[in-house]
């Protein structure tokens, strides 16, 4: 929509650019250079990532990658001599994920500010006065929908105006509510006492689910509809890499072209092209397990 807009305004003259991001254009390896498993914003991310959290395993060799990169029946390929490249690569990727953008401490704040949002959004669509720059209170006392964005051009003007800076003033004065559950948890995003999350390979234990809903209720001056914003249950999901999804195609010596997964001697990469999907717990950490059986108190 963005994008749109754009060529809008340059008359016509982004129609290039979008027909290659839209892969219209008859050359589609230009696409695959935008947005594929092997694109270059994911080589962009990871090396900045990496470097920004000092997490050393997001390091990749991009520039032997970008070296290696040739073009096969118009499909991007990568040269078989950078096979082990484009490996690191795909492990590098589902090593960030885990230990950055899915490491709990991550996901508990995320779900918190957007937890947030939705309690404030409530409030607002109740009629309630809340704090918010013009460009936030816009969303925020009106539901707009994607339809909306596509005849009406103000609604992605607004949004394109809005910054981390609308946001977490608005957290901040929120702290000061007369709503419990919109204060509370300003409060603690401000104060980074955020949810305690537990991440597993298995199903949530339901009946230490309900106890802390149980705990939850009889702490917190809620009604129970609102425990959500207290005691809850997710997903979250890593795919390294998806089969026959723009392929990470590698040319071979004999110029054959196979997928990345054919062509590796790495076993490690079936592994990387199953989606891993974990399951999640988060409480407020106000709310302690005494013991390893199911009773839970308050501190």
């Amino acid at each position: 929509m963005l994008m749109n807009n754009l060529n809008r305004q340059f008359d016509n003259r982004l129609g290039l650019a979008l027909q290659i991001f839209n892969n219209e254009y008859h050359k589609p390896f230009l696409h695959q250079l935008v947005s594929s498993q092997l694109d270059c914003d994911r080589m962009d991310y990871l090396s900045r990532d990496s470097f920004f959290t000092g997490v050393s395993e997001g390091i990749i060799g991009f520039d032997r990658i970008i070296k290696m990169l040739n073009v096969v029946n118009g499909d991007l390929a990568v040269e078989e001599k950078a096979i082990y490249s484009i490996e690191k690569f795909l492990i590098a990727r589902r090593l960030m994920y885990w230990q950055v953008y899915l490491h709990k401490t991550a996901v508990s704040a995320e779900h918190m500010l957007v937890n947030i949002l939705r309690r404030a959004k409530v409030l607002a669509l109740r009629g309630e006065e809340l704090f918010a720059t013009p460009n936030f209170r816009h969303f925020l006392v009106t539901s707009v929908t994607k339809k909306d964005f596509e005849v009406e051009p103000g609604h992605l003007e607004c949004f394109s105006s809005l910054d981390d800076y609308d946001i977490y003033t608005s957290v901040k004065v929120w702290a000061g509510s007369e709503d419990f559950i919109l204060s509370h948890l300003c409060k603690s995003l401000i104060n980074r006492n955020l949810y305690k999350t537990e991440i597993s390979n298995e199903p949530v234990n339901a009946e230490k689910y309900e106890a802390l809903v149980s705990a939850a209720e009889n702490f917190y001056p809620i009604d129970k509809e609102d425990i959500r914003y207290f005691v809850f249950t997710d997903t979250i999901v890593n795919k390294a890499y998806v089969v026959n999804d723009g392929n990470i195609n590698i040319l071979t010596k004999d110029g054959s072209v196979k997928d990345i997964t054919i062509a590796s001697d790495n076993s490690t990469l079936e592994v990387l092209a199953k989606t891993v999907k974990k399951n999640i717990l988060c409480y407020m950490k106000e709310l302690k397990i005494v013991n390893s059986n199911t009773t839970f108190s308050v501190k």
